[in-house]
């Protein structure tokens, strides 16, 4: 049986940049669509992040909608910092310029630790 423990530690840990969004049920698909053609691709040519996922939260109510989580991840706290400190608010804008009221989120920065 193979273990990771085998694997080099990295210098820095990589960082995931975890936005969860829960929306409303009449907009879902198009906010999916939305992230999918326009917004991640975005994100990711900031050169920041190495990869994005969109997850969808299940076990939970979603009378008024469902909630997702999208997942990127950055190499380095760095290029996160970076982000944050270049392309972060023009991003928030852009989402809340295109969805207003119909999402709302809350962000949360993890280390990968294996």
């Amino acid at each position: 049986m193979s273990t990771n423990q085998d694997q080099p530690v990295p210098s820095e840990a990589a960082i995931v940049y975890n936005v969860t969004t829960k929306t409303e049920a009449s907009i879902a698909p198009a906010w999916v669509e939305w992230m999918q053609a326009e917004h991640i691709p975005a994100i990711l040519a900031t050169g920041c992040f190495v990869r994005a996922r969109i997850l969808q939260l299940t076990e939970i109510d979603d009378s008024e909608g469902p909630t997702y989580a999208v997942q990127y991840e950055a190499n380095s706290k760095a290029h996160y910092t970076q982000y944050m400190e270049l392309h972060a608010a023009a991003m928030r804008n852009a989402a809340e310029l295109k969805w207003g009221a119909a999402i709302i989120s809350f962000r949360s920065v993890l280390r990968v630790v294996n």
